[in-house]
């Protein structure tokens, strides 16, 4: 189990060796519920665009394919976020605080391959694939879908794209919904009071090491 303020890098992956999204987060803790992460405001990331500087969702995706691409240095610009990894899940659930004075403002269900994790004695880490189709719950636990017109893009290009079953994904979020509807855990208000450590620095540049090769399952 990792302890509480540990840093753990958390990746994404395209198809294959390709990294795409690379974040700075800390433990907040490591149970049976799952692994929780504090994405603090200013974190330092590593963003895949195109040369040119656009981003995936700035092109058709038919185009994103034969452009040049690299990993761009950013920061973690809106309000902290906290995640949970739960265990072999094929999702992760994120509370967005932006409320006043920092309160909970909604959830959003990110639906994911579930998390791989890899530690190289140094620095330790959480590998996924971001399955692009995503829900958006909101405090009363109202919810929608949020970009649907991405994922059925992107299917017509099976043999580049990284979702290989559109279908139980769609099932896992629908699973996911009712489950917030219902006022279940961790839609129960769980976490939504959640402060993080004040000791917890922000670092300027994520650690060496954030590039190693993917952790696969």
């Amino acid at each position: 189990m990792l302890k509480p303020g540990e840093p753990v890098i958390r990746r994404y992956h395209k198809r294959g060796e390709q990294l795409s999204v690379v974040k700075f987060c800390r433990v907040v803790s490591d149970d049976e519920r799952g692994l929780l992460l504090w994405l603090a405001e200013g974190s330092p990331l590593r963003w895949l665009r195109a040369a040119d500087g656009r981003g995936l969702r700035d092109m058709p995706f038919a185009e994103w394919l034969t452009v040049p691409k690299q990993l761009v240095a950013r920061r973690w610009t809106d309000t902290g976020v906290l995640i949970l990894l739960p265990p072999d899940a094929a999702h992760s659930v994120w509370w967005f605080y932006r409320g006043p004075g920092g309160g909970f403002s909604q959830w959003y269900i990110n639906l994911e391959q579930p998390a791989v994790r890899w530690s190289d004695g140094e620095l330790v880490g959480v590998d996924t694939v971001d399955y692009d189709l995503d829900i958006v719950v909101m405090s009363d636990r109202s919810w929608c879908w949020k970009d649907e017109h991405e994922l059925a893009e992107r299917i017509a290009f099976p043999e580049h794209y990284w979702v290989s079953d559109p279908v139980a994904v769609r099932a896992e979020g629908e699973r996911l919904a009712a489950l917030a509807e219902a006022g279940g855990f961790p839609f129960d208000g769980t976490f939504c009071d959640f402060r993080p450590d004040p000791g917890w620095s922000v670092p300027a540049e994520l650690p060496a090491g954030w590039d190693r090769p993917r952790a696969w399952s």
